[in-house]
């Protein structure tokens, strides 16, 4: 089959061949259960399964007995936040989170709310960031937990974290973040950070799909969480079930890996990415969505105004695998529910490619990405409206 160039690693990334070839031996010669206590097959996979949880802490700045592993992000998120609010209740019961927030985030508060909780979503300004004097005034005595995301899957945003950490702290508040675009790409660091909680995704980072952690802190008390999935009391009782060795393996793996040249990778992805937005920029009715200064080196978002934005996806994607948001909501004709609470309108929501470039981008790969964005946007541009 002929691929299209890819620019969606927000959607999810190659697996690195050296996370493969770790893995391999964990499904075929050490196939053990980490929980057989009994024998070497056992010991082999918990030693395997231990020293990812090393590589997994090292590469986020904690310590390893503060990971849990899961089977992604979501499950992460949801773990994280339906188990501390059912250990907090008897402290309170409001949440409080953001318009921009991912859907796995946003869904599963909604539906805290509808048992009883009170939730509080803070409205987005216009680039993507919201209002810290908004949010310690949005604050009351019932106020339990804060959810605010570390870097905006559609926009690549980078939130002040630090500081909403910083405000929850005084407070003695709970604060989680879901770091799954962040982590893997750019420095991140729990204890500078400040946070209780956060959520990664193995197959965001040239990892396995199926697999995440969540970090969950332990000093100066901790955080309490009431487990979500009972049976065998795997990560000391907190996420029972058979443990995804290989999987997990191959995230550790790829952990190590994206320490290696972090900074140079980094940059090599801000100079792509800067010189497609550049040209993009130079088109009639484009314009950037999100901040310009505070972002992931290797994200784009931009809208064209004035064409119809189905058919210009549809035409991109014969040649160029983007996205029009997040690929978790791709199945929907809805557009963009972070755009829309950034002020954008549903027709320019719709028209706008997200760009996320990775290991695999060459400025050849970008060069050619400009000719045919260029290309369908002129083929609709000279429709007519009656057309359109």
């Amino acid at each position: 089959m002929n691929y299209p160039i890819y620019m969606d690693y927000n959607a999810t990334t190659p697996c690195h061949p050296a996370v493969l070839e770790e893995m391999v031996p964990y499904f075929t010669e050490h196939f053990g259960n980490p929980s057989s206590g009994q024998h070497p097959y056992g010991w082999v996979a918990e030693e395997a399964v231990e020293n990812a949880r090393e590589q997994v802490a090292s590469l986020i700045g904690a310590s390893a007995g503060e990971i849990v592993f899961t089977s992604g992000a979501t499950e992460a998120i949801n773990l994280a936040l339906r188990g501390a609010v059912a250990r907090l209740r008897s402290k309170g019961n409001h949440l409080i989170t953001f318009a921009t927030e991912h859907k796995a985030v946003l869904d599963t508060l909604k539906t805290l709310e509808s048992q009883g909780c009170s939730l509080t979503i803070l409205p987005s300004q216009p680039d993507g960031s919201v209002s810290l004097d908004l949010l310690e005034r949005s604050i009351t005595s019932d106020t339990v937990l804060i959810a605010g995301m570390l870097a905006n899957n559609e926009t690549g945003y980078l939130h002040p974290i630090r500081k909403m950490a910083t405000v929850a702290r005084e407070r003695g508040i709970v604060f989680f973040t879901d770091a799954v675009q962040a982590v893997g790409k750019v420095p991140v660091d729990v204890r500078d950070l400040g946070v209780d909680m956060l959520a990664l995704s193995s197959h965001k980072m040239y990892g396995p799909k199926g697999v995440g952690a969540l970090y969950l802190r332990k000093n100066k008390g901790g955080v309490g969480l009431e487990p979500q999935i009972t049976g065998g009391g795997q990560e000391i009782g907190r996420r029972s079930g058979t443990l995804n060795v290989p999987g997990i393996v191959g995230l550790g793996k790829a952990s190590e890996i994206a320490q290696q040249g972090m900074d140079a990778e980094l940059m090599r992805l801000m100079q792509l990415r800067d010189s497609l937005e550049h040209a993009l920029l130079k088109i009639d009715g484009a314009q950037r969505n999100g901040s310009v200064d505070s972002r992931l080196p290797h994200v784009s978002n931009i809208s064209f105004r004035g064409i119809p934005g189905k058919q210009f996806l549809l035409r991109i994607n014969k040649k160029l695998a983007v996205s029009s948001g997040s690929a978790c909501s791709s199945i929907s004709d809805k557009p963009s529910h972070v755009l829309l609470a950034m002020g954008l309108d549903s027709q320019t929501a719709i028209a706008t490619l997200r760009l996320s470039l990775g290991r695999g981008s060459t400025l050849t790969d970008v060069k050619q990405a400009i000719c045919y964005i260029r290309e369908a946007h002129n083929q609709l541009n000279e429709r007519s409206p009656a057309e359109h």
